[in-house]
């Protein structure tokens, strides 16, 4: 947990990072191999150098170079910083292996034991508890069921035409139900492209975030027994019928206790730790580039 508080303090991005994780268009994905002009910087006589600098930035992709190179020289500098008290404090910790066997360099064990060693935690005593699952009972509910029946007429979104003949099929089979909703699973059976059309078209109990956004929204807003009008996702057009809503129940505090109790620690570990980060900064001689909290350290 402390190593990643460390990256998290850093605004650091792991190197583990999932691929496929959406990032906004408007930012660079891959580091510019143009030359940033920065002034040299040092922690407390130390150069931390481009040659580092270029290697960090591919963790911190930005709008522009210059942005990028900042974020990763923090970084570095934030880490610098730890690594000198670290060593200052003659810190000797194992190095941990994770689940997949990779083993932490030995400079981030030493950054890890500084940060279990000098960063107290305070934990939640039953009261503080208490008092947050009664401030956040909305947290602490089950998500809604939703018991549906769907047809569904297949087409891609990019082929126009099958989605025009797809939306033209649907509306054709909304009219028949607004007259005869008994229908549905007759229809569904003879007409639905899903594999529930065997079943008449009963999708069973569906959760929030079981189906696409657009199948949940439509969902969502149908009263028990109504049928919706056609609902275009990614699959094609859908008609949806509501059969039964279960609305979510409040779960006692026993059941959720540990989960409060756990996020809590993690809370108040990040701010701890981020206060002793801007307390380090803040003794430490930088130079070439402004860190928040060195001139004044957020110390409760």
């Amino acid at each position: 947990m402390t190593a990643l508080i460390i990256n998290h303090a850093a605004k650091r991005k792991p190197s583990s990072e999932h691929p496929h994780e959406h990032r906004p268009a408007t930012l660079d994905t891959k580091p510019s191999g143009e030359r940033v002009a920065m002034p040299p910087v040092t922690v407390n006589g130390v150069t931390i150098s481009r040659k580092a600098v270029a290697a960090e930035v591919q963790n911190f992709p930005a709008r522009n170079p210059g942005e990028g190179w900042q974020a990763a020289t923090r970084a570095l500098v934030i880490r610098e910083v730890l690594r000198q008290e670290a060593r200052r404090l003659d810190i000797c910790v194992e190095q941990k292996v994770d689940a997949q066997g990779r083993r932490e360099t030995a400079e981030d064990a030493q950054m890890r034991g500084l940060i279990e060693r000098e960063v107290r935690i305070p934990e939640a005593d039953e009261d503080a508890l208490r008092r947050f699952y009664g401030n956040n009972l909305r947290r602490f509910v089950t998500p809604p069921l939703y018991e549906a029946d769907h047809i569904l007429i297949a087409a891609r979104h990019d082929d126009d035409t099958a989605f025009a003949a797809a939306r033209e099929r649907a509306s054709a089979l909304g009219a028949i139900l607004a007259t005869a909703p008994e229908h549905f699973a007759s229809l569904a059976r003879d007409w639905s492209d899903c594999l529930s059309a065997s079943l008449g078209g009963s999708l069973g109990q569906i959760e929030p975030g079981d189906t696409t956004a657009e199948f949940e929204a439509a969902l969502v807003d149908l009263a028990s027994g109504e049928i919706s009008g056609p609902v275009e996702t990614r699959y094609g057009v859908h008609l949806i019928r509501l059969t039964r809503r279960i609305d979510g129940r409040q779960l006692p505090f026993e059941a959720v206790r540990e989960r409060i109790a756990s996020y809590l620690l993690e809370h108040v570990q990040r701010q701890a730790t981020a206060q002793y980060l801007s307390l380090l900064i803040g003794r430490a001689d930088i130079r070439g580039i402004a860190i928040d909290g060195s001139t004044s350290p957020l110390v409760q």
